[in-house]
């Protein structure tokens, strides 16, 4: 009967401690949710914290430069020489040369630091960007030719035994130079930044994004 008696005090007291706990964890949620104390919070939630700007800008830079447009284009250069006190028919040569080469227009991506990319409040990014630049133009030997040609006497004796390669080498030359002033003069370099800014806007609205900029604005 002792035993018994025991074990019943005991259950009683069990009974009454969870009961307390269960008013108090009553009161704790009903004062919670009238506010008159912070919001319980769930100590095994997931909280994702979003990072933009770093992982944004290593997939710009990773590109490391963009190629935005390429223009072909076709020159003519002409070449005149003549030797002094001889007139051109006996000593001088006149060249006209047909030049066709490319040139590339591309936006140089490597060298942006973090505060080329601002993300401001309402899902906008505005991206710092140096201006397009030109390749080196490209001159096509194998497309470029010699479209018209006249020697004189001394000059079509000397080309009968042997080539001139110096002139050739001059005319390849000032061929691409022309090539590079015409690409320069061109609307490429207008092309490629246009490129350039639909190509980043697709990237970053399909991030998430709904407001870009786009500012070649940088040096």
């Amino acid at each position: 009967m002792l035993e018994i008696s025991r074990m019943g005090r005991l259950a009683s007291r069990v009974a009454v401690v969870a009961a307390a706990v269960i008013a108090v964890i009553g009161l704790l949620l009903v004062l919670s949710a009238v506010h008159l104390l912070p919001q319980l919070r769930n100590p095994f939630r997931t909280t994702t914290t979003v990072h933009s700007q770093p992982p944004l800008l290593k997939s710009i830079t990773s590109l490391s430069r963009y190629e935005a447009a390429s223009g072909s284009f076709q020159v003519v250069v002409e070449l005149s020489k003549q030797t002094a006190f001889l007139p051109s028919f006996i000593a001088g040569s006149q060249t006209l040369f047909i030049g066709v080469g490319t040139d590339i227009a591309f936006v140089n991506f490597a060298n942006l630091k973090g505060s080329a990319i601002r993300v401001t409040p309402g899902h906008a990014v505005t991206v710092m960007l140096p201006k397009a630049q030109l390749e080196p133009a490209v001159l096509n030997v194998s497309q470029s030719y010699v479209f018209a040609q006249q020697q004189g006497l001394i000059n079509r004796v000397a080309g009968f035994f042997s080539g001139n390669p110096n002139s050739q080498q001059e005319v390849y030359i000032l061929a691409q130079r022309r090539i590079q002033y015409a690409a320069r003069s061109s609307a490429l370099l207008a092309d490629a930044q246009r490129n350039t800014t639909a190509m980043l806007t697709g990237m970053l609205t399909s991030l998430g994004f709904r407001h870009v900029t786009i500012d070649y604005s940088s040096a």
